[in-house]
């Protein structure tokens, strides 16, 4: 029994040392502690008669049962264990989960005390959003004979990082920690899904009860911060140096470029990429092809990147990138331009389970067009022709003194 204590004073201390503060903690409601179902509680003193799971409540080691999941950081000591943690991008944590079927040891040659089907079961949440204080996870254990069938308990994450982060359950991490044969060895990773089987002797579900055969289960999650980038660009086709911006002529190829990148530290899987071309540029079949890690030279691939179903172009480490290239031509006809310069807006669309991303890339073609030649006014002259009555008289008389000085000519010629 030494041995035991020994062993799990190792593990998360609670508040137990104190006979007056687990007095108190008795009559805490479950609601408040987290834990469940309410069902009757046990001392070592007195423990049950019949199988049942982390219902002693001056346990010397664990103190009340109840309370039986905790977490720390992975690089943090034992100590440091607690009911809830801040999260931090990148950083593993290790969540502990105590077992104890408490019947009564005398129980345990008839068979009464002897747990069958006793497992371990844990649900981590996928994400926590940014902001959130209290974002649960829940351990639980039970067995086909306890009664009640099944016990829980909680942790609680909380993320101020300014991001959603993503918990993943680190595979092959899960470890059994007791007194028996088992201990040390690593747990199906089944713990996080439809739970795992306990065990003494042997992973097999068979537990008797008694302290001595009772222990502890860990194991880790990474809280991860998934991002990546995404950027469009396009060049005429035969030039060399990509662009955000490129002029062409009607009738021109111009090459587009994708480029993904996962920027996180956790995978991306089922990466999606679309693209939606302007009208006036015309996707050119058989031309799309993707380069990755797998695929340096790149491979061709189907033509569905300007559909609405894209390419699925798959999955991706931390750090991994691709590119995708394909090639369209510039089919708008000289009638559907404008005088002088025509964009053609492009936008590339990435899709994951991490959110998705847009960027562009715009072709241009400018038109000439021949200036109209200005229309020159009529010129106005300064003093309009005067033609009203008066002017004709003057006209009559002007006449008669023409003729009346050539009559008088005539006379003085005679004379002479």
């Amino acid at each position: 029994m030494s041995k035991l204590i020994s062993m799990l004073r190792r593990a998360p201390k609670r508040f137990y040392a104190i006979i007056a503060i687990i007095a108190a903690v008795i009559i805490v409601p479950a609601t408040l502690l987290a834990w469940g179902p309410d069902r009757p509680t046990y001392t070592i003193e007195k423990p049950a008669d019949h199988v049942t799971f982390n219902s002693i409540i001056n346990n010397p080691s664990q103190g009340d049962e109840r309370n039986f999941v905790q977490v720390r950081e992975a690089n943090a000591s034992n100590t440091t264990y607690a009911d809830s943690i801040g999260l931090v991008s990148g950083h593993e944590y290790v969540v502990f989960v105590y077992y104890h079927n408490n019947a009564a040891s005398n129980l345990n040659a008839s068979g009464v005390g002897v747990a069958n089907g006793a497992y371990v079961k844990a649900q981590i949440p996928a994400v926590v959003n940014n902001g959130s204080t209290d974002t649960k996870a829940v351990g639980y254990v039970g067995a086909s004979n306890a009664s009640p069938g099944e016990v829980w308990d909680d942790i609680s994450f909380s993320n101020t990082t300014g991001s959603d982060l993503k918990l993943r359950y680190v595979p092959g991490s899960t470890t059994i920690h007791n007194l028996g044969s088992t201990n040390g060895q690593t747990m199906a990773d089944s713990i996080v899904t439809t739970g795992a089987p306990l065990g003494y002797n042997a992973l097999n579900g068979v537990l008797n009860g008694c302290n001595e055969y009772a222990g502890y289960v860990t194991f880790r999650v990474s809280a991860e911060q998934p991002n990546f980038t995404l950027t469009k660009q396009v060049h005429k086709t035969g030039t060399t140096g990509w662009k955000e911006t490129d002029a062409v002529n009607i009738g021109d190829s111009v090459d587009y470029l994708v480029t993904y990148k996962n920027t996180s530290t956790v995978a991306q899987d089922n990466v999606v990429i679309k693209d939606v071309l302007p009208a006036g540029i015309s996707y050119i079949a058989g031309s799309t092809s993707v380069a990755n890690g797998t695929n340096p030279n790149g491979v061709t691939v189907g033509d569905n990147i300007t559909t609405a179903t894209g390419i699925n172009i798959g999955d991706y480490a931390a750090g991994a990138a691709a590119y995708i290239k394909f090639s369209a031509k510039v089919s708008a006809s000289k009638d559907s331009l404008v005088c002088g310069l025509n964009t053609f807006h492009n936008i590339a669309r990435a899709e994951t389970d991490d959110g998705n991303k847009e960027d562009d890339a715009d072709v241009t073609v400018t038109k000439e067009c021949q200036p109209t030649p200005p229309v020159t006014p009529p010129t106005t002259p300064t003093e309009l022709p005067v033609t009203g009555a008066g002017e004709n008289i003057l006209a009559i008389l002007g006449l008669g003194a023409i003729v009346t000085s050539f009559a008088y000519y005539r006379a003085s010629r005679r004379q002479v």
